[in-house]
């Protein structure tokens, strides 16, 4: 059973990224990816290279996901959501699936 490995997206607060490291959680944010400003399907193209789960608050990966192009997963919240509740979201998440769990599939949060 591999665990999940986040990629947050570059509106994601870094707390988000502090706390889910300071849980042991495998994390790479956009800009550790040098991939700020980058088009969405080249941060699919690097989720899916890393077999890392997006985590995002832009709505545009849920119509690519949609679309039924391939990656290893999508979480969504929605902007103004607090970074507790995404951190707790995305904790329960990484304790209750793996990563062939979230093989195309998208959670909310």
């Amino acid at each position: 059973m591999a665990k999940i490995n986040f990629y947050l997206d570059e509106h994601v607060a870094k707390a988000v990224a502090r706390g889910l490291r300071q849980r042991g959680v495998d994390v790479k944010t956009v800009g550790e990816a040098d991939l700020l400003g980058a088009s969405d399907e080249k941060h699919l193209e690097f989720v899916q290279s890393e077999d890392r789960v997006i985590f995002t608050q832009d709505d545009d990966f849920l119509r690519l996901a949609s679309k039924g192009l391939h990656h290893p997963g999508v979480v969504y919240a929605p902007q103004h959501t607090p970074v507790r509740k995404i951190i707790s979201g995305l904790m329960l998440i990484y304790d209750v699936l793996d990563a062939a769990d979230m093989q195309d599939h998208v959670e909310y949060l």
